[in-house]
């Protein structure tokens, strides 16, 4: 039966997601239950196209990226693949009809980290988009069960909300991204080094994303809301400390949160969320 296949698929999907981000692991246990599989699944098939470009050295990536995009489409047409992560992921997508475009797009970005490159404004915002706002697409496109109307309502909401997280990992990640990838993603930083200004600039423009990012939450379907709103709280944080952080530390260590206080904050919110304060 291929049943027993299909729960192999998740199981490695849900594997994949808890070997690679404690903290997404985190925030998928505070969504309903109907949606852990389906956002493994996202989590598992974006995790594996940044893999290949990321840490592959020495291997092809290029042509691994090509197979894999082609393995993709072959999966969702076909409604099975032996490779249990893209087997997981066609599930998601023929379910809850998620629009190729949104796959194309996140694809389209990971090819553009096969190259090391200084990002203009134009390339910028093309890479926010997919490899961050259209991976919150897909997820919402899970939150809202299959209902178009609340999709469009909450799509811009969304985007922002993915925006602010790549964007804050872009600089939480400034030294691994700069030094051992050759990537410099901020438009600002295409002539010159990280300095306080520059720095505080990038975080204002975060916190505007955020804003709008937050009251999408607020719109959320309640079994999602919560979930999310763990994962914004983690990224607050996040990016509270890098604030307070000077422009020259930030280029020499990569900035994180200990487990210990990840569950603080998620206990935290749980209160919050508990109290109807969110």
């Amino acid at each position: 039966m291929k049943t027993l296949f299909d729960n192999l698929s998740k199981k490695t999907s849900k594997m994949v997601t808890n070997a690679y981000s404690t903290s997404f692991s985190l925030g998928i246990r505070f969504l309903a239950k109907k949606f852990h599989d389906p956002i493994y699944a996202v989590y598992g098939f974006v995790r594996f196209a940044d893999e290949i470009v990321d840490t592959f050295h020495g291997y092809n990536k290029r042509e691994l990226l090509e197979d894999f995009r082609k393995d993709t489409y072959k999966a969702i047409k076909q409604g099975i693949s032996l490779n249990p992560i893209l087997n997981a992921f066609q599930e998601v997508v023929n379910k809850y009809e998620v629009d190729h475009e949104l796959i194309d797009t996140f694809l389209y970005s990971m090819e553009m980290d096969l190259d090391d490159r200084e990002y203009d404004q134009s390339a910028y915002e093309k890479y926010i988009l997919g490899s961050a706002e259209v991976v919150g697409l897909m997820c919402l496109k899970v939150f809202v069960e299959g209902d178009p109307q609340k999709y469009e309502e909450l799509k811009p909401y969304a985007m922002k909300l993915g925006s602010a997280f790549q964007k804050i990992n872009f600089l939480r990640d400034y030294k691994v991204d700069t030094e051992y990838l050759g990537r410099i993603y901020f438009p600002q930083l295409q002539f010159t080094q990280m300095d306080q200004q520059t720095k505080l600039e990038i975080e204002r423009d975060i916190e505007k994303d955020f804003a709008v990012g937050y009251e999408g939450i607020k719109r959320l379907p309640k079994d999602a809301r919560f979930g999310v709103y763990v994962a914004y709280i983690y990224y607050s944080n996040l990016l509270h400390k890098i604030m307070e952080m000077p422009a020259q530390q930030i280029m020499q260590e990569r900035v994180r949160i200990p487990n210990n206080e990840k569950y603080a904050l998620f206990f935290g919110s749980y209160l919050r969320h508990s109290f109807n304060l969110l």
